[in-house]
């Protein structure tokens, strides 16, 4: 794969070890054939109206509420409210193609604030024909909220360590906040807890789209969006419209979602190697190094001084590689991190204290965000049940990749813990796939070069869903990249939704341009 071959021998034997058998505690098994969807009792339409002002949208959007079962299995039993908004078209009547529905990925995302992006100019034309529609998924800010922890006590945490190749003492630490966590998420949400996962987001999905009064669905979803929108279009593809898929996450059953993490953690470790790359280019204004590697080691000497003694007592390693991080998401990030960088390394930490420090404003959407994310991706399948299993793998993944590698198994560890209840029941991820002609056309958007959702993913899914069409941004790695700084991928995206009209064949665009240095 195109992500492994810049890593050299070592990373294709890292990565081949680990496809070539199942980490332990991970069956191997045929996929799961696709279950019936579940009846569900036909939602009533949106009672549309102001939004409340804990959603701080303007007098131009509206919101209301979608009831959906809890329990599919159960569709009479407890129920639960779904948060959605909308702003209509902006265009006459004539040119209106109903209701587009966007998730904007995590798992944990909220896309209430979706509506707002008709006001850009890269959406207006798409705007004049769509109602833009957000919702916030199940567990997600209003809609039956989960959490796992106090959000004051995340808060109120000290900045914390983030080694690269951690010592026995530090894993043995991390396991036991791991396994609070997962009882903190069990003890909080309690049976409950098992109906957060991909499949009934995708039911919901369903729901949402009847409640718009859509006989069927346009739907735009990016990076976890696209999981879920694939597990949709598996369970309903008669009810499809239209779909556009960007940054594609793996939908292979035995990618979802342990190996998913791991095959991350290497694309992470070449965007990483991008970013040092563009500073190394302007020297002249950061002073960071001439070489990737010079740059790197401005990072290390940036984390070992935090180390010694956190940034406004408020930012130590941890919160550092965070910071950074983004700048694998995307290269608006590039110059801000780069100059934060310099200045601190030159004496002034200010501007690394304002991007890198956790915002007590933010903590309770955080901690709900991640707790909805610990959810989804724990319940939608089997985890390695063995730390045994963990420290073998993330250990050899480390030796190639060691920016994100270890952070992201940490992120991931609850799921070790998680309550075999929960889990029961989701052994083996939906077979993601469809046959010719059961499915409309449906538009597939990745960078070649994206961190977070490898580029594979889109090959994969391109594979699996009859029909697909793959539009690649070459040598490009922002994750995210419709109606964005690409005129090529817009112009293919916004014709897709506006006509239906997919190319011939799969296509490319040249990449956007990278940032100018400065500080902005």
């Amino acid at each position: 794969m195109k992500a492994v071959a810049l890593f050299g021998t070592i990373g294709s034997l890292v990565l081949g070890s680990l496809a070539a058998a199942p980490a332990a505690g991970l069956p191997a098994a045929a996929p799961a054939p696709a279950p019936a969807p579940a009846p569900a009792p036909t939602p009533a339409k949106i009672s549309w109206g102001r939004c409340p002002a804990v959603e701080h949208l303007p007098s131009g959007v509206q919101c209301g509420k979608v009831r959906v079962p809890l329990d599919y299995a159960h569709p009479e039993g407890k129920k639960i409210d779904l948060t959605v908004s909308r702003r209509r078209a902006t265009g006459p009547e004539k040119e209106r193609q109903g209701a587009l529905l966007y998730n904007p990925g995590g798992p944990g995302g909220s896309a209430m604030a979706f509506p707002l992006y008709a006001e850009l100019p890269e959406w207006r034309r798409t705007a004049r024909a769509y109602d833009f529609v957000g919702y916030a998924p199940r567990g997600v800010g209003r809609s039956a909220p989960l959490s796992c922890e106090d959000p004051k006590k995340a808060a109120a945490e000290a900045p914390s360590d983030n080694p690269v190749h951690p010592s026995e003492r530090f894993k043995q630490r991390k396991i036991k906040e791991a396994r609070e966590y997962a009882e903190g998420c069990a003890r909080r949400a309690g049976a409950a807890l098992k109906h957060y996962d991909t499949l009934n987001n995708a039911r919901d999905l369903e729901m949402l789209r009847a409640a718009l009064g859509e006989k069927k669905l346009t739907f735009m979803g990016a990076s976890y969006g696209t999981y879920l929108g694939a597990v949709y279009a598996t369970l309903y593809p008669g009810h499809v419209r239209r779909m556009v898929f960007d940054s594609v996450v793996n939908p292979d059953p035995d990618k979802v979602w342990y190996r998913n993490n791991l095959e991350q953690n290497i694309a992470f470790e070449r965007r990483w190697k991008d970013w040092r790359t563009w500073v190394a280019k302007h020297h002249k204004t950061y002073r960071l190094g001439t070489t990737a590697e010079a740059v790197g080691r401005s990072y290390d000497r940036a984390a070992a001084q935090l180390r010694r003694k956190p940034a406004g007592g408020k930012v130590g390693p941890a919160e550092l590689q965070s910071a950074f991080l983004t700048a694998g998401y995307s290269d608006h990030y590039w110059p801000i991190r780069a100059a934060a960088l310099a200045k601190y390394l030159k004496g002034d930490p200010k501007p690394l204290i304002a991007q890198a420090a956790p915002d007590p404003a933010d903590a309770v959407s955080d901690e709900n965000g991640d707790a909805v994310y610990a959810a989804v991706e724990c319940n939608d399948a089997a985890w390695p049940r063995d730390w045994a299993t963990w420290d073998r793998d993330n250990t050899m993944v480390a030796q190639i990749a060691p920016f994100e590698t270890w952070d992201n198994a940490w992120l991931n560890l609850p799921c070790a813990f998680w309550p075999r209840s929960a889990q029961e029941e989701h052994r083996r991820p939906l077979d993601v796939r469809t046959v010719p002609g059961a499915l409309p056309p449906v538009l597939l958007l990745a960078a070649e070069r994206d961190g977070a959702t490898p580029y594979a993913g889109a090959l994969e899914l391109r594979r699996r869903l009859a029909g697909s069409k793959l539009v690649t941004e070459r040598d490009a790695g922002t994750h995210g990249i419709a109606f964005s700084k690409n005129d090529c991928v817009n112009k293919y995206t916004e014709d897709y939704l506006l006509t239906g009209r997919v190319p011939a064949d799969d296509a490319s665009c040249a990449p956007h341009a990278e940032p100018e240095p400065g500080e902005k």
